[in-house]
């Protein structure tokens, strides 16, 4: 009995193991209570989108790219409808997936009905199926099997009415429309208009952050405004590429439900299941209204046509607004834009890179040649600003000079000249002398005043700076070693001097008006679909030259005789009907064949280039023209005929577009366009 009474040891025992189970529990209890804590309260608003993005999906809603017109409103770049076909592995070949249990026996196979619908070839339709049959390895919800590939891009409506006729017919088919970019002119002013392309990896990321796929979709909107997705299309040169925020727009979404397989429902039921805003629209991107005119865009490629490669500008003098910017060899736009799907893309950029005379390089601003004698009338410039020469005293020509061991040659033997005989008869030993005279920094000094040597600042494509060389650079590139040969050369422009068309169109532009650089302006004004201006540019003083009004006028006299006295260089193919002002110029390349190319193209490469730089009408200026044929040979024979037809299309021209301008002014059009039209080179500037 006394036994019963006592505790046994075991019992004590079993109580600890039970504190401790207790123990145990309790902080598994608790740390269940604290993720639940952290899950429903914390995190539970990211949970519950997350749940909500599983059912509800957004859709983008394509926007529409804004258009890019001409002065006179007539469409440079737009946007067309393409038609894609995207294919379900899984539903147009049942018979491609592994797991036979998973379909019913009456599964309708339409691979074969698509394949003829988009008369594909053998070899396209072979492919294709192979493409299909591995895309069906697996059966699961989210392969391959089930995600749509693509099979036929830009569809001919023909073929996009056949599949929408028969679409309950072939299950698995859906026909998508994408904007196109198309430029009806095609290849007339592609450099300056550019083109469209696919964004790649590296841009894509710039506009994303690096915690992109932990963001909600409003937090997406806001770091992503312009919303650029993989696939999407943006301006890649030109205009396009620099006006690409104003020209894109911003894409809408509306909210659709969604299936385990990630397929749209549609009806009553889903609608309920939608949270407003449904839906928000997409913000169509501005329309740019140009400065160029298409009208003497085409005139400038005619008169180009005969020869391979160049480029030509045509500039308001009085504005700096590019009436005309043309470079050869071009391309087509419409090839690279995407509309006639990859391959074509792929073959046309393997065509135009591998082209020698490089039609992808912009070379009215991208390109820099050694302007040869049109860079003289600055160098007379440097010596009369200066008054290190009499412009009235006269220097022999013998048609060469000597210094050193070394001998420079004229292109004749003019005999005494004086300043403008020089200039007008293009003679190389005054300027040679006057170099002497006045040294390469004082050159350099007065050219960089004209804007030379240095970026424009359009910024449509990239730009080279050219090169105006100054004693400290030949000093630096030949180790201390200055020559006066160095400063001869500059003098006449060759050597290291290098220039675009456009920056010597703007700096004859400037001695036309008095010295004044303006800023190029290619985009007149930026506007709604309805031809509203939303935003209008005006004309841009990017400098002023230190010259004396008296010294430009003598340089301005000299120009003149160029075209219109009998010893001038460009006398013999001037136009008596134009009031033409200029200066031919014909400039080495210092091709050497070193390296055995063929006799046609080293025949080809040791040309010179020719140049004419003018500006009409030579007593009241209105435009500066700059014409360059790569490798043409004399300025005078080649380049200097080509910009007087310019010209003379330019005044043919001008008329019809300032009674068009003038009918719009007095009320006599109505609409959108009448404030469009407008003949901008026939403004002047406010200063």
């Amino acid at each position: 009995m006394t036994n019963l009474l006592v505790p046994r040891s075991d019992v004590s025992e079993f109580r600890k193991r039970y504190r401790w189970l207790a123990l145990f529990a309790f902080v598994g209890f608790a740390a269940v209570v604290l993720r639940l804590f952290h899950l429903q309260i914390i995190q539970g608003a990211k949970y519950s989108q997350i749940a909500h993005e599983n059912v509800i999906r957004r859709v983008a809603v394509p926007t529409t790219r804004g258009i890019i017109r001409d002065a006179q409103g007539r469409i440079l770049a737009s946007s067309r409808p393409s038609f894609n076909v995207l294919v379900v592995p899984g539903r147009v070949m049942p018979s491609a997936r592994p797991s036979r249990s998973s379909r019913s026996a009456d599964e309708p196979e339409s691979w074969s009905r698509v394949a003829d619908t988009l008369r594909l070839n053998p070899d396209e339709r072979t492919r294709l199926t192979a493409r299909i049959r591995d895309a069906c390895v697996t059966d699961e919800d989210r392969s391959p099997c089930w995600r749509p590939i693509l099979v036929r891009e830009d569809l001919s409506r023909d073929i996009v009415a056949e599949l929408k006729q028969h679409a309950t017919e072939v299950p698995g088919v859906e026909v998508v429309s994408q904007p196109v970019r198309y430029y009806p002119y095609k290849e007339l002013g592609a450099h300056v208009i550019g083109y469209t392309a696919e964004i790649d990896a590296d841009t894509l990321s710039k506009f994303r952050p690096t915690n992109w796929e932990t963001l909600s979709a409003e937090e997406r909107q806001q770091s992503n405004p312009l919303g650029y997705e993989p696939g999407d299309m943006i301006g890649a040169t030109g205009v396009e590429r620099t006006w690409e925020s104003y020209l894109r727009g911003q894409r809408g979404w509306e909210k659709r439900v969604v299936d385990a397989r990630g397929r749209y429902r549609s009806g009553p039921e889903a609608e309920r299941l939608l949270d407003a805003p449904s839906r928000q629209e997409p913000l169509p991107g501005r329309d740019l209204r140009l400065t160029i005119d298409v009208d003497l865009e085409q005139a400038v490629e005619r008169a180009l046509r005969p020869y391979t490669a160049g480029a030509a500008v045509v500039v308001d003098v009085r504005s700096g607004r590019l009436l005309a910017v043309y470079s050869k060899p071009e391309f087509d736009p419409n090839d690279l834009s995407g509309g006639s799907g990859r391959d074509r893309i792929r073959e046309s950029f393997n065509k135009l890179y591998s082209d020698p005379l490089r039609p992808m390089l912009d070379k009215t601003m991208s390109g820099a040649f050694a302007p040869g004698s049109t860079f003289k009338p600055f160098s007379a410039l440097a010596a009369l600003q200066d008054k290190l020469v009499n412009p009235a005293e006269r220097e022999r020509c013998d048609g060469y000079l000597y210094f050193g061991r070394r001998a420079f040659h004229c292109t004749h033997v003019h005999g005494k000249v004086n300043m403008h005989d020089a200039i007008a008869q293009s003679c190389n030993i005054y300027f040679f002398k006057l170099a002497e005279a006045v040294g390469v920094d004082r050159i350099a000094r007065l050219a960089s005043e004209f804007g030379l040597g240095q970026k424009t600042g359009l910024g449509v494509n990239p730009e080279s700076p050219g090169r105006i060389p100054t004693r400290s650079w030949y000093a630096l590139r030949y180790k201390g070693q200055f020559r006066i040969g160095f400063t001869l050369n500059t003098a006449i422009g060759q050597g290291a001097t290098t220039v675009t068309p456009l920056q010597l169109a703007l700096a004859y532009g400037a001695i036309a008006n008095g010295g004044t650089v303006y800023s190029p302006q290619i985009v007149r004004a930026v506007e709604t679909s309805d031809g509203a201006v939303v935003q209008d540019f005006p004309p841009r003083v990017r400098q002023k030259a230190q010259v004396s009004p008296e010294n430009l006028a003598r340089v301005n006299d000299a120009l003149y005789a160029v075209v219109n006295d009998e010893k001038g260089t460009a006398f013999p193919v001037r136009d008596a009907t134009l009031e033409v002002a200029g200066k031919t110029g014909t400039a080495q390349t210092g091709y050497v064949n070193t390296s055995g190319d063929e006799p046609k193209k080293a025949w080809y490469m040791s040309r010179d280039h020719a140049w004419f730089a003018s500006y009409f009408p030579a007593k009241s200026p209105e435009i500066a023209v700059v014409v360059l044929v790569e490798h043409g040979g004399s300025g005078p024979t080649i380049a200097a005929p080509i910009a007087m037809q310019i010209i003379r299309d330019y005044r043919r021209l001008a008329q019809p577009h300032a009674t068009k301008a003038a009918g719009a002014k007095d009320g006599h059009q109505s609409g959108p366009s009448a404030t469009a039209i407008k003949a901008s080179h026939q403004e002047r500037p406010r200063e």
